[in-house]
C-alpha cells in the first residue's frame, strides 16, 4: 500500500495541514468562547431564548444572502484570479471594485429589510410583535455585506494568519458584547447584542484589509462596471447557493417551530451548534485555503483530483475522532456549553453528527464544480439539495418530533456524498484513491456502530465502545498524519514522542492512487 511520496506531496500535505492547523488553533480558541458564551446564554435566557437567537439568526443570514449577492464567494474567487496574474494594477482594480459594490450592497440590503420587517416577522413568527426587531437587525446586514467584502480580499491573498485573527476576534467579540447586554436586559437585549457583535466584525475586518498592501487606484464609473460584471455573474450563483442553503435552514427551524414550540427551536440551535463546532474548523480551511489553491489548478484534472483526495484524506483524519468523541460525550458536552435543560437534544446532536462525518467526506469533492466554474451543475445540485432537506425535514419533524430535524441531515449528506461523487466521476473522471477508500469504509461505519450502540445496548458498554473507538481513531490519525509530514515539519514534542516511527519513515506515503 505504500510507495514514494515525491516533494511535491510533501509539501502539498504540509500546506493542507499548515492551513487547517492555524485554522485550527483559532478554532479552539473560539470554542473557548463558545464555552462561555453558550453557558451563559443558556443559564440566562433558557431554551427559548437560544431558540429566538437562532431564529434572527437565521432570518439574517437569508436576508444577507440575498443582499450580498455571493460577493465573498465571488471576491475570493476574483481576488484569487488577480493575486495569480502577479499583476498589482490588476488586483488594485478587484480590491477596490470588491470594497465599493459591498458597500452599495450593504446599504441596499438594510433597507430592504427595514421595509419588509413586516412581513418578515409574521412569516417567521405569525404576528407583528418582532417588527421592530427586524428593523433594528436589518442595521446587521450592512455590516455583514461589507464585513464579506473585505474578509474576501484577505481570503483571496491567501493571508490564512490575518483570517485566523478575525475568526478569533470574532469569537471575543461576540461574547464580551452579548454576555453583558443579555445580563443587563435579559431576551430585549438579544438584538442589541448581535448589531453590536456585527459592528465589531467589521471593524476588525477592515483592520486586516486594510494591512494588504493595494496600490492607490482611480475607477472610472465604466471600470467599476466591468469589475462588477465578473464579481455578479459568478455571484449571481453563489447568492442562490447560499440562498438556498440558508433558507433551508430558516424553513427547518419553522417546521421545528411549528411543530413543537419555541423550546424545540431552541433544542434544535444548541445541537446544531455543537454538531458543527468541531467539524467547522476543517469545513472553514477547506473555503479559505483548500478553494483557491484549487482553482490555480482547475483546467488540469489528474492535478486537481490528487488535492482533493489529499485534502479528504487529511480531513477525514482529522474529523473522524473528534466526531466520534462528541458522539461519545454528547451529554457531557451539552452539560458543559448549555445546561440540563437541553439534555433532551443529546439524540438530536448525535444524528447531527453522523451527517457532519458523511459531509467531511463530501465537501472536498464538491470543491471540484466551484474550482471550475461548472455554474449550471452547481446550482441544480444546490437547488436539488435544498428540496431534499426541507422535504426530509417536513416528513421526519412531524414523524420522529424535534430529532426528525436530525434525521433529515444525516438522510440529506447520504443522498448528497453519492449524487456528487457521480457528478465529480464523470465531470474529471475523479475517484477516491486507495487509503480514502479505507478511510470512508472504516470511520463511517465505526461512526455507525457508536450511534447504534447508544440506542440498544447499556450505557456502559456503549461508552466503552465509543471511547475506545474514538481513542483507536486518535491514534491512527496521528500517527498517519505525523507519516504524511516530513520530519523537520512535525512540532518538536510529535518528533520526541514518534521519532523513531517518523524519522524511520524513508518516504512511504498513505496516499495510494
Amino acid at each position: 500500500m505504500a510507495s514514494s511520496l515525491n516533494t511535491a506531496g510533501r509539501q502539498s500535505y504540509t500546506q493542507i495541514l499548515k492551513s487547517t492547523v492555524m485554522i485550527g488553533g483559532s478554532s479552539v480558541v473560539n470554542i473557548g468562547f463558545s464555552v462561555v458564551r453558550n453557558k451563559a446564554m443558556a443559564l440566562m435566557l433558557g431554551p427559548e431564548g437560544v431558540g429566538l437567537i437562532g431564529l434572527y439568526n437565521a432570518t439574517t443570514d437569508i436576508v444577507h444572502s440575498v443582499a450580498g449577492f455571493g460577493l465573498n464567494a465571488s471576491g475570493v474567487r476574483q481576488i484569487a484570479e488577480s493575486a495569480g496574474s502577479n499583476d498589482p494594477e490588476r488586483i488594485a482594480r478587484t480590491a477596490t471594485a470588491l470594497r465599493r459594490i459591498s458597500v452599495a450592497l450593504g446599504l441596499l440590503g438594510t433597507l430592504m429589510m427595514a421595509c419588509l420587517a413586516g412581513p418578515i416577522a409574521r412569516w417567521t413568527f405569525g404576528d407583528d410583535q418582532h417588527a421592530t426587531a427586524m428593523r433594528l437587525l436589518s442595521v446587521v446586514i450592512a455590516f455583514q455585506v461589507m464585513s464579506g467584502g473585505q474578509a474576501a480580499l484577505v481570503q483571496g491573498m491567501r493571508d490564512i494568519a490575518s483570517l485566523a485573527w478575525l475568526s478569533m476576534l470574532g469569537a471575543f467579540f461576540s461574547t464580551v458584547f452579548s454576555i453583558p447586554i443579555i445580563y443587563l436586559y435579559g431576551e430585549n437585549g438579544i438584538v442589541a447584542s448581535l448589531v453590536c457583535v456585527a459592528a465589531a466584525t467589521l471593524m476588525t475586518s477592515w483592520w486586516y484589509s486594510r494591512k494588504i498592501e493595494i496600490i492607490p487606484c482611480r475607477l472610472s464609473l465604466a471600470e467599476l462596471w466591468a469589475e462588477a460584471g465578473g464579481l455578479f455573474k459568478l455571484g449571481f450563483i453563489f447568492m442562490v447557493s447560499g440562498f438556498l442553503t440558508f433558507g433551508s435552514a430558516y424553513a427547518i427551524r419553522i417546521i421545528v417551530l411549528d411543530e413543537a414550540g419555541i423550546v424545540a427551536a431552541g433544542l434544535y440551535q444548541a445541537a446544531w451548534s455543537l454538531g458543527g463546532l468541531y467539524a467547522g474548523f476543517i469545513l472553514q480551511a477547506m473555503g479559505t485555503d483548500f478553494y483557491p489553491r484549487l482553482t490555480g489548478v482547475a483546467n488540469d484534472n489528474e492535478e486537481c483530483n490528487r488535492l482533493v483526495n489529499e485534502q479528504t484524506q487529511v480531513s477525514v483524519l482529522l474529523a473522524g475522532p473528534g466526531l466520534l468523541a462528541t458522539l461519545t460525550l454528547a451529554p457531557v458536552i451539552m452539560h458543559v456549553f448549555y445546561s440540563p435543560a437541553f439534555y433532551s437534544a443529546v439524540d438530536l446532536l448525535r444524528w447531527i453528527c453522523l451527517g457532519m462525518m458523511l459531509r467531511i467526506v463530501a465537501w472536498p469533492i464538491g470543491f471540484i464544480i466551484l474550482a471550475k466554474g461548472a455554474q449550471r451543475i452547481f446550482f441544480w445540485t444546490e437547488v436539488a439539495a435544498a428540496i431534499v432537506h426541507v422535504g426530509l425535514a417536513w416528513i421526519c419533524v412531524k414523524s420522529f418530533g424535534t430529532v426528525g430535524a436530525g434525521v433529515a441531515f444525516f438522510g440529506l449528506y447520504v443522498w448528497h456524498s453519492i449524487l456528487i461523487y457521480w457528478i465529480a466521476r464523470r465531470y474529471t473522471g475523479f475517484r477516491y484513491s486507495a487509503i480514502n477508500r479505507i478511510l470512508v469504509m472504516a470511520y463511517l461505519p465505526l461512526s455507525g456502530l457508536v450511534f447504534l450502540s447508544f440506542q440498544f445496548l447499556p450505557l456502559w458498554l456503549a461508552s466503552s465502545i465509543g471511547l475506545v473507538s474514538t481513542a483507536a481513531t486518535g491514534l491512527y490519525s496521528l500517527k498517519t498524519l505525523a507519516e504524511l509530514l516530513p520530519p523537520e515539519a512535525l512540532p518538536r514534542v510529535i518528533r520526541t514522542r514518534f521519532g523513531r516511527a517518523a524519522m524511520s519513515w524513508s518516504g512511504s506515503v498513505r496516499q495510494v492512487p
